[in-house]
């Protein structure tokens, strides 16, 4: 079989994440850069990093593969979603399945099994943020009160003046 080549009827081999490598130094600061840092980074467009950020991008494409190819499926994914094109979806996930990047093939198939709210995230211009924050604020208030005090001091805390 030719190298990278797939059938559509057989599944693509899905990879074990790979060991941690040695931490990437950011080359202004000579200091480690975190993993979260690195996840941050990897999602965040170039047009809105700062220069240290755009040398740490920069240096963990060279360190890292497998940080390139999630750099550059977690951008066009992001593409996708500002796009409004359906077309291009189908080919993102079959470009995520095949990149030998484990995260990336577990979101692509968690995309793929919930592909009705992810063509409603593409095609509607509407989301449903605003209202999964207020719930959220509501949660952190209830918790925060709870056993402390009535209702009235909740809805004092909950409409602010």
């Amino acid at each position: 079989p030719l190298a990278g080549f797939h059938s559509p009827n057989i599944p693509a081999p899905v990879l074990a994440p790979s060991p941690a490598p040695s931490p990437t130094l950011d080359p202004t600061t000579g200091r480690k850069i975190s993993p979260l840092t690195a996840a941050a980074l990897c999602v965040k467009p170039r047009g809105q990093m700062t220069p240290q950020q755009i040398a740490s991008v920069d240096a963990l494409k060279i360190e890292s593969a497998e940080f390139a190819v999630m750099r550059q499926l977690a951008m066009r994914f992001r593409g996708l979603l500002m796009g409004s094109s359906m077309e291009k979806l189908d080919v993102w996930l079959q470009d995520a399945r095949l990149s030998g990047v484990y995260g990336m093939q577990r979101f692509a198939r968690a995309a793929r099994q919930d592909s009705d709210a992810v063509r409603n995230a593409i095609l509607e211009p509407w989301s449903s943020g605003q209202t999964e924050g207020q719930i959220n604020r509501l949660k952190i208030l209830k918790r925060a009160m709870y056993g402390r005090a009535g209702v009235e001091l909740l809805r004092a805390r909950m409409i602010p003046l």
